[in-house]
């Protein structure tokens, strides 16, 4: 039998009769967000607040998140295409878009290797040190790399496992942990640690998910409409953060420690060990699938090569696995936030190039009635490049309120601001760099 991988529509509009249920999209997004970094965060405010407040923020942060997916999510499933594509048409142009598809792809497979080696790990301390780490991390890289390549169907396959499994063991954790305390007493006391406002709850929460956010389009490409991406994105979020960060914080509050992956290892080394399994699985398949599709548009949009997204997650996921057993990423993890800081501003950028400057809007509307992409594209947009960086530069530069939030809203508002100026300065009604035109 030949080996055959999934293009899952790398480089087109995902077509109207491969469009999926709102469920089955929801699931794999709602995988990407209940984990145990969201759980940990949840440990982290609640050590710092009362329960009431956890909720507050919680709602604060959730609402922030909710309006970019959203917006990102339903430009996506109107034009049926990822993040990186779409941007040639929504703010950067072809080569504009082949340096977001790099960005992305160099984060998401940072963060792919690394979370490896958190799955690796989790399964040595299971073994008790019987297992060679190496080997672990070979197993797990390859098996995430494998369910990646076949996929869409096989990220779904996946979620519909993972999810619920990882969901019960966090709720069974939390039943055996909290068995022995008065959950009233819990809902009502004090924080056990230094004070936390809401506002930095709020921040970190936001900020926590916020390049998931952006990339919302990778996934609600495969929306049937608006309507079904706004209850896949706001579900996800609502029903993820809350149970998370709640049972998080109620841990934190019945042992007066933030450090709740310690406490569910004392629960047991092989429970512990399943819910690392399941957690990473969950997000690193997406990692893996966001890297994909983030080469494959590079490399058609910079050089017009066209190669298979399957083969690319094989080569991406190899590629990754190997950084992760040399033990190189851990000491890049510095370098991946700061493009983690990058990547933010791209939504503000193609939020308003896409629903208040509609450059494209009639190139697009025409073009997705027949099946097709648009003729007309933009090599670069100079603009949209300069407003990048200017929201690079104030989310790595202004620490106040929420930085991914902050350079999100700078870089869309320098664009729309530079775009407009320049079309009164030239007198023209639109700017748009394509060769020949003039107005």
């Amino acid at each position: 039998m030949a080996f055959k991988t999934a293009d899952d529509y790398s480089l087109s509009r995902v077509p109207l009769d491969a469009r999926r249920p709102m469920w089955e999209v929801f699931m794999i997004r709602f995988g990407s967000v209940v984990c145990l970094p969201l759980l940990m965060t949840g440990a982290t405010i609640g050590y710092g607040m009362t329960m009431k407040d956890v909720i507050i923020a919680t709602l604060l942060g959730v609402t922030i998140m909710e309006i970019v997916s959203f917006l990102t999510g339903v430009a996506g499933a109107l034009e049926g295409m990822s993040t990186s594509f779409l941007s040639r048409w929504a703010g950067f142009g072809q080569l504009g878009s082949s340096l977001i598809g790099l960005v992305i792809s160099i984060t998401a497979t940072g963060w792919f290797g690394i979370q490896n080696s958190v799955f690796a790990e989790g399964l040595y301390s299971a073994f008790r040190g019987k297992v060679n780490i190496q080997l672990l991390m070979l197993i797990s890289g390859i098996a995430i790399t494998l369910i990646v390549v076949y996929g869409y169907k096989m990220l779904s396959y996946t979620a519909n496992i993972a999810v619920p499994a990882f969901i019960a063991g966090v709720l069974w954790a939390t039943f055996k942990m909290l068995g022995n305390y008065n959950m009233s007493e819990i809902l009502s006391s004090p924080p056990p640690g230094p004070h936390l406002t809401i506002g930095v709850a709020a921040t970190m929460i936001a900020g926590g998910f916020m390049v998931g956010s952006v990339i919302t389009p990778d996934l609600s490409r495969f929306n049937r409409n608006a309507k079904d991406v706004f209850w896949m994105t706001l579900l996800s979020l609502l029903l993820g953060e809350i149970l998370l960060n709640f049972i998080g914080a109620t841990m934190a509050h019945a042992a007066s420690t933030s450090d709740v992956v310690k406490i569910m290892y004392n629960l047991g080394g092989w429970f512990a060990a399943l819910l690392v399994i399941f957690s990473t699985i969950k997000i690193n398949d997406l990692n893996l699938y966001a890297a994909s599709l983030g080469v494959t548009n590079f490399l058609d949009a910079a050089f017009n090569v066209k190669v298979n997204r399957g083969i690319i997650t094989l080569i991406i996921g190899i590629i990754g696995t190997a950084l992760s057993m040399m033990g190189i990423l851990e000491k890049f993890t510095s370098f991946l936030m700061i493009l983690g800081i990058a990547i933010p501003p791209i939504a503000g950028i193609m939020v308003v190039d896409y629903f208040i400057l509609r450059r494209f809007k009639k190139e697009l509307e025409e073009s997705r009635a027949e099946g097709k992409l648009p003729e007309i594209v933009e090599h670069i947009n100079p603009i949209a490049l300069l407003a990048w960086l200017i929201g690079a530069l104030i989310g790595y530069y202004v620490q106040w309120g929420i930085p991914a939030l902050n350079s999100l809203v700078a870089a869309g508002l320098a664009h729309w601001l530079i775009s407009k100026m320049w079309a009164i300065t030239t007198g023209r009604k639109m700017i748009r760099f394509v060769k020949g035109e003039n107005a």
